[in-house]
């Protein structure tokens, strides 16, 4: 869990003389872009509510305190249980300030529902506890995984647990859904609730005709209409989910479109990749782009799980040497590099031969990153087989192509073209294919990120 520091009383007087020696406003731009942040975390360390403590520290050093220590409140909070647990966020986390800065900004205005979507492991997750952090101060935090698909997770046992949870006595006789979601609706509705609720997916279901992504229960569905129905809320929801839940698009959220925002989330970029090793103290050159670890960040497509978990066997299984693990390692990760700069300067987008491993080369990649991603597999082969099938034969493509090049695989297998437009709709609504754009013949073209398709072939290769 990231470490967190608030300001004393005392510490705050004493940055406010500093400030004011510099002549600076109490939220003063040059103040927070010095310490690398947002005014919104500006603000709340102002408040004296607890920030992340590199933040926190830059902060000080920026109004020029260097014993940043003798700004900490150091006596316990009053309310210690009123935080979440941070499960996946912590000191380790680089990059996507503005998103941050975007996100949170959304939430302290209009934005009720904000939807974190994407492909496993890309860390919508760290996101959401990141967003939590920022946002903190005197809102009540909640929050449900869903993951576990052993517990409970129909709208009136859920919601019934939460009112209990939040001290409220509920009859037995008024129990039923519709009573139970009015309650909750307007206990959110007068009250100040953080709730994020993580791995949405598995409360999502559907079928070949309807399409996927409703709620199993859709007392779900009725109970988010309800709840951006209300012309006032204090409470806001981050949800994140693997699967866009489509309930969101239909037209009773339609009408709503301004209390409820989906943020699709890419891998780290460029600058954040390096961000990342450099804060794990790892020695390279930066300057080269085909230094190793701008090799590894490339071929990853940024993906923050794969990259971490590089990260961790480096600085354990090879003592913090990169060439080491280059040495190792690099025959996998160098052979995908040449098929990418192929696709992109020769034009060879075709690699039916092609053997990736990158989910798969170590153990660590094996069970941190490969496993997550065939559950993902797993989940769409037994929920939309045509989906899967489609996935999986088109990993031959190495880069971006034609949708159609993509369809004709469905079609060679007999499939009608209802049934192809279907399966890629499925694979884009849960975020195993990336759109990329339109080419110079207005054609729609699709690929895959080089861990999905990683996988993909190895499934494509078992394929009765």
């Amino acid at each position: 869990m990231a470490l967190s520091l608030r300001a004393s009383k005392q510490g705050l007087k004493i940055v406010d003389e500093k400030r004011k020696n510099k002549g600076w406003e109490a939220t003063a731009t040059a103040w927070y872009s010095e310490a690398h942040t947002s005014v919104a975390t500006l603000k709340r360390f102002r408040r004296g509510i607890p920030i992340d403590r590199d933040v926190f520290i830059a902060i000080c050093k920026a109004v020029g305190i260097e014993n940043w220590e003798e700004i900490i409140d150091k006596t316990p909070p009053q309310q210690p249980t009123s935080y979440m647990e941070f499960s996946v966020y912590d000191d380790a986390w680089v990059g996507r300030e503005s998103l941050i800065q975007e996100l949170s900004d959304r939430v302290n205005s209009s934005t009720r529902v904000l939807l974190l979507v994407g492909m496993t492991g890309i860390g919508k997750t760290a996101l959401a506890e990141r967003l939590v952090q920022e946002l903190r101060g005197d809102w009540r935090e909640h929050r449900e995984n869903f993951e576990d698909e052993n517990k409970t997770s129909d709208f009136a046992s859920v919601a019934l647990q939460w009112l209990e949870k939040w001290g409220e006595i509920v009859p037995k006789d008024d129990r039923k859904p519709e009573q139970l979601s009015r309650r909750l609706v307007k206990r959110l509705r007068e009250n100040r609730y953080l709730i994020l609720m993580d791995s949405l997916e598995y409360l999502l279901t559907g079928n070949e005709e309807d399409g996927w992504g409703d709620f199993a229960d859709e007392w779900w569905g009725k109970f988010f209409v309800s709840f951006l129905a209300e012309s006032s809320c204090q409470s806001r929801f981050i949800l994140t989910s693997q699967d866009l839940p489509t309930k969101f698009e239909t037209s009773e959220c339609d009408r709503y479109k301004n209390l409820w925002y989906c943020q699709v989330l890419k891998g780290l970029e460029v600058p954040e990749q390096v961000a990342l090793f450099q804060k794990a103290e790892l020695e390279a050159n930066w300057e080269l782009p085909h230094s190793p670890l701008r090799v590894i960040g490339e071929v990853y497509d940024g993906h923050p799980l794969a990259l971490r978990t590089i990260v961790g066997e480096i600085k354990g299984s090879y003592k913090g040497i990169v060439r080491a693990y280059w040495k190792e390692n690099s025959g996998y990760i160098e052979e995908v590099k040449k098929a990418i700069d192929e696709a992109r300067n020769q034009g060879v987008v075709k690699g039916d031969e092609d053997r990736w491993q990158l989910a798969s080369y170590t153990k660590v990649l094996r069970r941190k990153v490969k496993e997550r991603i065939d559950k993902t597999f797993k989940r769409l082969k037994n929920d939309v087989y045509d989906a899967y099938l489609l996935l999986c034969t088109a990993s031959i493509y190495r880069c971006e192509v034609k949708e159609k090049w993509w369809l004709i695989n469905l079609e060679d297998e007999g499939y009608s073209k209802k049934q192809q437009q279907d399966a890629m709709q499925t694979l884009r609504n849960r975020y195993l294919v990336e759109d990329g754009g339109i080419d110079d013949e207005d054609n729609r073209l699709v690929g895959q990120h080089n861990l999905i398709r990683s996988v993909a072939i190895a499934h494509r290769l078992i394929l009765p």
